[in-house]
């Protein structure tokens, strides 16, 4: 699904330049859910918005669904963003006026409108927040928030989910049932999930932690799973 070979990214600010990626090496399987650890400025972010097509490699390979991702222009790339890649951030990035349900159909606007309300409905429902979808983010709990963002997420079908600090802005009993809705999208639905987080109690709900020390691989560590 995603394969990585001698990634670089360089930042030239002026004169200045910002090796955040030195040659990073790494792969994920389809149906796989992983967790890309490491501490502030550790190129965790930059490797994200590579995977998830939102910038491009200084230099390198990245292919996705064997597809070479770092040779495509803005528009291709724009293209899998909408139909292979569902983002969650860790400040729910929700439009405050308007409901649950109207902001899952967001990314619907730009793409395969058809059945928008419907396909709304059941992303919400896969979450567990159906009985929400008249509500505006003010009138939900953190919680039900990340909900949403997931749902939206969800809407078009993605083959992957990019979750970046998903509970950084979550108490530990929510943070908890977070995890257990994306487990339950991974385990169910077959959906490829990966993880930016700095917690080492987050990344172990995962299969897999790529740990990125200083741009580089500094581990790949395989858990066993969890018992609950």
């Amino acid at each position: 699904m995603i394969e990585i070979e001698n990634m670089v990214k360089i930042y030239r600010m002026g004169q200045v330049e910002v090796q955040a990626l030195r040659g990073i090496t790494c792969r994920v399987e389809k149906g796989e859910m992983v967790s890309i650890m490491g501490p502030s400025g550790s190129g965790k972010t930059t490797l994200m918005n590579i995977i998830g097509c939102l910038d491009k490699p200084t230099s390198g390979s990245y292919k996705l669904g064997g597809i070479e991702v770092s040779k495509l222009n803005d528009d291709q790339l724009a293209e899998i963003r909408s139909k292979k890649i569902g983002f969650v951030f860790q400040s729910f990035n929700l439009l405050p006026r308007t409901t649950a349900i109207d902001n899952v159909e967001l990314p619907m606007v730009y793409g395969d409108g058809k059945n928008r309300r419907k396909r709304a409905m059941e992303a919400l429902e896969k979450v567990g927040l159906s009985d929400r979808a008249r509500h505006r983010p003010s009138e939900l709990s953190g919680g039900e928030q990340q909900r949403v963002a997931i749902a939206r997420a969800l809407v078009n079908n993605p083959s992957i989910i990019l979750a970046d600090e998903p509970t950084g802005n979550l108490d530990s009993r929510t943070s908890e049932e977070i995890m257990s809705v994306l487990k339950e999208l991974n385990q169910r639905d077959g959906i490829t999930v990966v993880i930016v987080t700095h917690e080492r109690d987050i990344a172990e709900h995962t299969r897999r932690i790529i740990n990125i020390r200083d741009g580089k691989v500094s581990g790949d560590i395989l858990l066993k799973p969890r018992s609950s």
